[in-house]
């Protein structure tokens, strides 16, 4: 990186007071990864007790990223303007409301607007809860920060996915208990965004950027002028998400139910191997990012093992725990690189809003894709009976991998050169 461009993102000095902020994050987003993952896991219940449709179930999942399409930029600004500490506390008191509604679930408007409600939450605390790490933690750890901040996030993927089998009693007893333990769950979350807003009075600050940012006005045009590099990085994160989370989220159990003909506590455990392996991996990710550099290089890895992995289960007869192994390390690798990556790019003052034009895109994106999936699914007549029914959507997942691989490939060869960011190289100081 130049000088310049380091003068512009001042470091900020390491305390111990770090890791608690880092524990108190991720308790937050642990949460919210939870609550996320709620319905793809009872899409099978709640086929056969209410009678819903695989659309029925991508709406409910697409619900949580509309409020994004809307209010993301918005809550971009806000973090630059309020604090990311603060806007993380009062979207997690968001997020706990729409839980409860979405508990309550009866009827189907009612769940719906539960889903919608907790989408103002999920998409705003993620980005404020990164946003707020990058302030905490020096240049030289913010990729290992961040990668165990989002590897505590798998745990709640992790936990849901496997909650058919831990909380079976809760399952054995209907749809509605489950959600009621999400709702718990999410207060959990509350408890960690509020002390994460606590420590932010102690939280160090680089003398250059309190300076600046009290000659600065609040907004700017400035706000939204952005290289390549990040048109690049973000519609990597834009196609990258459109097919993990639809596919993984949504539909990977119902999937693996009637297509793999697993029980639903086989078809948890399965997927849930992703975010299991995420948990242990993307730390290590994390510090080779930092250590060794290459990121970019490092994000076309990651991305090329998303039709790999979709091959794997639509080509060959291979256990879908080789699917669960191919996709695991994606998702461990590739969230650990690109959002630490993206912090670098952008200047800390207009980070804020750069998370929040990506968290918009990509709501929309990923809501969009629920529905592409769904109506796939429904128009080939998917389901137990006909399995072959669901190639129509592992096509699909597979065109949107191979467009985000090609937008890595550009951006790791803009990157490796003149205009790049220092995306490839080591930060050991």
């Amino acid at each position: 990186m130049s000088a310049t461009a380091a003068a512009d993102h001042p470091d900020v000095p390491a305390t111990p007071l770090r890791w608690l902020a880092l524990g108190a994050a991720a308790l937050a987003i642990f949460a919210s990864y939870y609550e996320s993952d709620v319905i793809g896991e009872l899409a099978d219940l709640l086929g056969r007790q209410r009678g819903f449709s695989h659309a029925d179930i991508g709406s409910l999942n697409a619900a949580i990223y509309w409020p994004s399409v809307v209010l993301a930029l918005v809550g971009g600004l806000l973090i630059d303007r309020f604090g990311a500490a603060r806007m993380a506390l009062w979207t997690a008191v968001v997020g706990v409301i729409g839980a409860v509604l979405t508990a309550v679930g009866q009827p189907f408007w009612v769940m719906w607007t539960g889903r919608l409600v907790f989408g103002v939450a999920e998409g705003a605390i993620f980005m404020a809860l990164v946003a707020g790490l990058a302030q905490w933690f020096p240049k030289s750890g913010v990729a290992l920060a961040t990668a165990l901040f989002l590897s505590l996030a798998r745990v709640g993927s992790f936990l849901c996915n496997t909650s058919s089998t831990w909380a079976k009693p809760l399952y054995d007893a209907g749809w509605q208990p489950p959600l009621w333990l999400g709702a718990g769950i999410s207060m959990l979350g509350l408890a960690g965004a509020t002390l994460f807003w606590l420590l932010e009075s102690r939280r160090p600050r680089p003398l250059a950027v309190v300076k600046r940012q009290a000659d600065a006005p609040a907004f700017s045009a400035e706000h939204f002028r952005f290289d390549a590099s990040y048109w690049l990085i973000l519609a990597l994160h834009v196609l990258y998400a459109s097919v993990f989370f639809p596919f993984r989220q949504t539909y990977a159990v119902v999937y693996l139910q009637h297509a793999k003909h697993l029980t639903l506590q086989a078809a948890g455990q399965v997927n849930s191997g992703v975010f299991l392996m995420a948990v242990f991996v993307t730390p290590l990710f994390g510090l080779l990012a930092d250590r060794v550099g290459h990121r970019a290089l490092m994000l076309v890895v990651g991305t090329a093992l998303l039709p790999a992995t979709l091959a794997v289960l639509a080509f060959t007869d291979l256990s879908p725990w080789v699917s669960t192994l191919l996709m695991g390390v994606s998702w461990a690798l590739v969230p650990a690189v690109i959002w630490p990556s993206t912090t670098l790019i952008v200047a800390p003052d207009r980070l804020g809003t750069a998370l929040g034009l990506i968290t918009l895109i990509q709501a929309a994106a990923i809501a969009g894709s629920n529905y592409a999936a769904g109506w796939l699914a429904d128009a080939a007549h998917a389901g137990p009976a006909n399995p072959a029914g669901y190639n129509a959507l592992l096509g699909y997942f597979a065109v949107v991998s191979f467009v985000a691989l090609a937008a890595v490939i550009a951006l790791w060869r803009r990157e490796s050169g003149p205009d790049g960011h220092g995306l490839e190289a080591a930060r050991t100081t």
